[in-house]
């Protein structure tokens, strides 16, 4: 049967869901088989985006298709290409906060993250003053508006990022090939059909064992209940720092992490399951950008994360999820960052709340505002994800 390999590969990848370590609970299993049901259709769709000679964007991680501790501030698009070909990139640039290019010489796997070969963002091409853009990847030398792939090139990412949910308006962006515009691939053959879902099986196994390995490389050997200094993000994002850690909180204890005020364009905080995915972002607080969290009046953000609600602005919800990861993003930055950027973090009761925060009484919310708040919060989602 053509099926026959990606069923084994759907199998396999269920084993390794549920033998996962961090499985505890019910719940916890649960989550991973939705992660699973994401993995498949991603892996699916990547395996059927595999067309160097006829390229488009596709968008495999997002709300449903979750991985990598998705940042629920970006729509990631990504193409495959070629390092002897040339790509002409046209589109159009938002409002959003940033929107960056990458090209790797490859995927992540269980033992090693790709080599960035290329990462800029559009401050490094020029753009007309109604937004329009091309810009070209190809074999060539450097110049303007034209950037040279390295050898090994295999994937050109591009993010788009939203500090203002409801404010920014996306942009568009297409990828093509000159050299095989106007003509069409060849007809799909059962062969080749086979073959795309083998791909697609190596991915979805891959996918999986990749990123429960990957905080043990960065996250699970830190302290826990705490973040590090402001650092370069792995992966070789060119403007982007971040602060990673791991929590394990009892229900009556908070997190208060306490972070200045940035001058970087986009600034974003967040948790992740165990599972190293982004928690329910449309129906929960579970992340803040800057500009939807609230400041307190010397200039610094603090961020309550607990299960119980404390009746704050800036409470970030655990949904039942006890132990989980966190990550402080500054994206699109004019200087380096230093460890006085960065965040500090304290374990306190929650009933201790109203004494161990300086400006509790300006941080406190209405139900009916946080209700608000969800509701924009479900709006925004829709809205960008569609079109």
């Amino acid at each position: 049967m053509s099926t026959e390999s990606f069923a084994a590969a759907i199998a396999e990848a269920e084993k390794v869901i549920r033998d996962a370590p961090h499985v505890r609970t019910d719940q916890d299993l649960v989550e991973g088989l939705d992660y699973l049901a994401g993995s498949i259709r991603a892996s699916l769709q990547m395996a059927w985006a595999y067309q160097r000679d006829y390229p488009y964007f596709t968008q495999s991680t997002g709300p449903y298709t979750k991985m990598a501790l998705d940042n629920p501030d970006t729509l990631y698009f990504h193409a495959y290409i070629r390092e002897d070909a040339e790509y002409v990139v046209t589109g159009r640039r938002g409002t959003t906060a940033d929107l960056s290019f990458q090209v790797l010489n490859g995927d992540y796997s269980p033992v090693e993250v790709p080599d960035s070969l290329t990462a800029f963002d559009d401050r490094a091409f020029d753009i007309a003053p109604d937004g329009s853009f091309e810009i070209r990847f190809g074999p060539g030398p450097a110049g303007p508006n034209y950037f040279t792939l390295g050898p090994g090139s295999a994937m050109l990412i591009v993010r788009e990022v939203y500090s203002d949910w409801t404010g920014e308006q996306r942009g568009m962006i297409r990828i093509h090939r000159d050299d095989t515009a106007g003509t069409a691939p060849p007809p799909l053959r059962q062969d080749s059909l086979e073959r795309r879902f083998g791909v697609a099986g190596k991915i979805l196994v891959n996918r999986i064992k990749t990123f429960l390995a990957f905080p043990e490389w960065f996250y699970l050997k830190l302290p826990v209940n705490t973040m590090t200094e402001p650092r370069l993000t792995p992966g070789g994002l060119a403007t982007q720092y971040s602060s990673v850690g791991h929590y394990d909180l009892d229900d009556d204890q908070a997190m208060i992490i306490s972070v200045p005020v940035s001058d970087a364009p986009y600034h974003g905080f967040q948790l992740g399951s165990m599972w190293y995915v982004s928690l329910d972002y449309i129906n929960h607080q579970t992340s803040l950008t800057a500009a939807q969290a609230r400041p307190d009046p010397d200039g610094r953000i603090r961020y309550v994360v607990s299960e119980r609600d404390p009746g704050l602005a800036n409470w970030i919800e655990r949904t039942g999820h006890a132990r989980g990861y966190l990550q402080i993003r500054w994206q699109r930055l004019s200087r380096d960052l230093g460890p006085a950027d960065g965040p500090e973090v304290e374990v306190v009761a929650v009933d201790e709340l109203d004494r161990r925060l300086p400006f509790h009484s300006e941080a406190r919310i209405t139900p009916q505002e946080w209700a608000a708040r969800i509701a924009a919060r479900q709006a925004a989602v829709a809205t960008r994800m569609v079109g």
